[in-house]
């Protein structure tokens, strides 16, 4: 009987001192948990919420170019100060890419040289991926003037447009790029599909 009275009280105060450890963690585990975010499940986010993101540029005419504009001549002091660690004097190549000057018209012979000049087919195409992707250390840490300008200086390398083009959202499209007809349609039927939220109709093949 003793033995039993002495083993009930063990575990009675194991069961207390279990409790008492339980309590302040339980109120420690709800004062850190994280706050809700301000954009929720189910609620709508405005046009204002995703303006930051919304910069994709349609390249075959400019749309979505932003308002400013840039020169050859200050393109050449940007890119000097933040592109030709990487990419070279003249954009000829460095350490990390190769030129972006040259091989127009290589697409047609077997010792394609791929750069700006020689590959795109719109020039708009140049500035947004500058401005998404470039510096690489910095991406999108450039202003729209910058894109601009440092855009003019490399297509003036690549001798696509003189030396005293500025270069903006209405003149930036108007270039006529060497690969232009360089491409064709891309006619897959899963390039053609529709955004479908409900009642979807089954893909075929």
């Amino acid at each position: 009987m003793r033995l039993r009275n002495l083993a009930l009280a063990v575990a009675a105060a194991w069961a207390a001192t279990s409790c008492a450890n339980m309590a302040p963690m339980s109120a420690s585990m709800s004062e850190s948990k994280p706050a809700k975010p301000a954009v929720a499940y189910g609620k709508p986010v405005s046009e204002a919420d995703i303006a930051s993101w919304n910069i994709d540029i349609r390249t075959s005419d400019g749309k979505g170019l932003p308002a400013g504009s840039g020169t050859v001549a200050q393109g050449k002091q940007i890119y000097e100060a933040k592109c030709a660690a990487c990419h070279g004097p003249d954009a000829k190549g460095g350490p990390q890419y190769g030129t972006m000057v040259g091989g127009i018209g290589s697409f047609t012979t077997p010792q394609r040289v791929l750069t700006p000049g020689s590959m795109y087919p719109y020039a708009p195409i140049l500035f947004d991926y500058i401005r998404r992707a470039m510096p690489m250390d910095r991406p999108q840490s450039l202003t729209s003037d910058e894109v601009y300008a440092v855009s003019a200086y490399i297509l003036y390398l690549n001798g696509l447009i003189p030396e005293n083009f500025v270069m903006n959202a209405q003149t930036m499209p108007t270039i006529q790029m060497p690969n232009r007809e360089g491409f064709i349609l891309d006619d897959r039927p899963d390039v053609k599909n529709e955004r479908c939220m409900r009642d979807c109709k089954p893909i075929r093949g």
